[in-house]
């Protein structure tokens, strides 16, 4: 069991290896030769170690249904801890004056962020947030770590929104096909595009890439009418590297004060659309796109539902915040944040530590707990099982008013199930979002153990939620000053939200007792 599990890590480490030199492109390109150093020396030792033990390995069997749930768990986990190499190798070879030479010309600060990766708990948690899509950074001066680092943050965002296992399988083109289905099913939606999985893989591989360059292009030439003035090799540079973070709904950005940055209305218009693209279902982005299905864009029932509640959370966040008094303009920053917020993106524009408890417990309950479109890069609760459950909670006050003989399906997401059918999703949903709640509670409890007096109840919950979420929205609570152990909290929730808990939770389980079945 531990050599198959093994194995199948060790071939995503062979694909972390080749991500991590890929910004050794971007390091050329910019002359930072630190930088080139230190992503070449990482990428190489972390593939030629995923390839000694894969080689050595290679007899051992194919996984089954609890092993891709472990695989699923400590693949991810070895991701972001081998993925964090990279920032600390290079906070330690580069020299100061290289390092200050990347701090932009009259900024207001004078210390750059690279050196906060020289603590490498720092470095696991941007990494981890960078794999998991998150955002949230201690890199708080973004422009300060210079562009290789840069153009790796929002690589790794866009890598880990598809799925890594998701890319083994397109790469990897041997594996059987019962356990090319459970590693699918242990990090994807379990949607299949084709009738074969490693097909479907490709699919999805295929399609995150094209919208990602269309999304340069619209970016790119967007920002280049918008602001004329902006420097063109700026403007690519952001187009490319937001293009990866959007469709991933990772929100990591290039500027210091992220999309905010811009200092332009029209430029936060222009970033909505990204942000909607992320936060639906690959399966319907492949259905309209490839298969032209053009009508699904108001039938499929993720995808309406994304679209409604982004017009009307929007509308009531904006109210919330103009009856607050808290922001200049309600409209402009309640709109984007919402929608920022439901896609989980994590794009900000606005001071959300600044607004008022009610505003913050709207988008929280809103839109950071239930996320977007289950078979997407989103993460919370997904808004099937949201849907879902509203959906079981009117079928059973319904049934209140049905004789005792009365059978009647129930139909949802277009598929009619009967009632023994219905109450098993219902469970399933019911079981899944309890945990996530209570995950984000704990979080909550201990952020408000260990943040600083200058933050209240709503922050702690705001922040929980966000890791847990996979948003990246941030009240200010994660910063390099923050708690270490608060700190390792988030880590452990964006690696958990990425994964949707039950991996987790069956690694916990095989750690305490093993692989016997024990009696309940």
């Amino acid at each position: 069991m531990y050599k198959t599990i093994i194995k199948q890590i060790s071939s995503l480490l062979i694909i972390l290896g080749g991500v991590m030199l890929v910004p050794c492109l971007v390091a050329i390109l910019y002359k930072e030769w630190y930088s080139l150093l230190g992503f070449a020396t990482s990428g190489i030792l972390t593939s030629g170690l995923g390839y000694v033990v894969y080689k050595l390995l290679s007899e051992a069997q194919e996984p089954k249904y609890q092993q891709s749930l472990i695989i699923a768990a400590l693949g991810w986990l070895s991701i972001i801890i081998m993925g964090a190499i990279p920032y600390f190798v290079i906070a330690h070879i580069t020299p100061l004056k290289v390092i200050n030479e990347f701090i932009p010309v009259g900024a207001s600060y004078t210390e750059s962020s690279i050196l906060n990766f020289k603590n490498i708990l720092h470095c696991i948690f941007e990494s981890t947030s960078a794999f998991t899509t998150t955002g949230l950074t201690m890199a708080y001066h973004e422009p300060s770590v210079g562009k290789a680092i840069l153009f790796y943050r929002c690589f790794s965002q866009w890598v880990g929104g598809a799925g890594f296992i998701v890319m083994a399988l397109a790469v990897f083109k041997h594996i059987p096909g019962q356990s090319a289905i459970l590693l699918y099913g242990s990090e994807a939606s379990g949607t299949k595009l084709k009738t074969n999985v490693i097909e479907t893989a490709r699919s999805i591989w295929k399609v995150y890439f094209i919208i990602t360059i269309l999304m340069f292009f619209y970016i790119a030439i967007g920002t280049y009418f918008i602001l004329p003035d902006y420097p063109l090799a700026e403007n690519l540079f952001d187009a490319i590297n937001h293009a990866m973070a959007g469709q991933s709904t990772g929100g990591f950005s290039t500027l210091d004060d992220s999309i905010a940055g811009y200092h332009s209305q029209q430029m936060e218009t222009l970033f909505l659309l990204p942000m909607l693209l992320g936060g639906l279902s690959i399966p319907f982005l492949y259905r309209f796109i490839i298969l032209k299905k053009f009508s699904e864009v108001w039938s499929d029932i993720q995808t309406r539902a994304v679209l409604i509640a982004s017009v009307v959370g929007g509308i009531v966040l904006s109210l919330l915040l103009m009856q607050s008094g808290t922001v200049l303009e309600p409209f402009r920053e309640g709109i984007f944040q919402f929608i920022s917020a439901l896609s989980t993106t994590g794009w900000q524009t606005s001071a959300i530590g600044d607004w008022s408890d009610l505003s913050i417990l709207f988008i929280v309950a809103a839109a950071m707990l239930i996320g977007g479109s289950a078979g997407g890069t989103v993460g919370g609760i997904k808004i099937i099982r949201a849907l879902l459950l509203q959906k079981g909670l009117r079928w059973h006050i319904n049934k209140i008013f049905l004789s005792e003989n009365t059978i009647k399906s129930v139909k949802f997401n277009n598929r009619y199930m009967m009632p023994a059918e219905m109450n098993e999703e219902l469970a399933r949903a019911g079981i899944f979002t309890l945990i996530y709640l209570l995950f984000v509670f704990a979080s909550t409890m201990l952020t408000v153990y260990y943040m600083s007096d200058d933050f209240t109840l709503a922050d702690a919950l705001f922040e929980a939620a966000s890791a847990q979420g996979t948003v990246g929205l941030s009240s200010g609570i994660s910063d390099p000053s923050m708690s270490p152990v608060l700190e390792t909290v988030y880590i452990l929730q964006m690696w958990a939200g990425r994964i949707e808990i039950i991996p987790v939770l069956v690694l916990v389980r095989l750690f305490f007792y093993g692989t016997k079945a024990r009696k309940l």
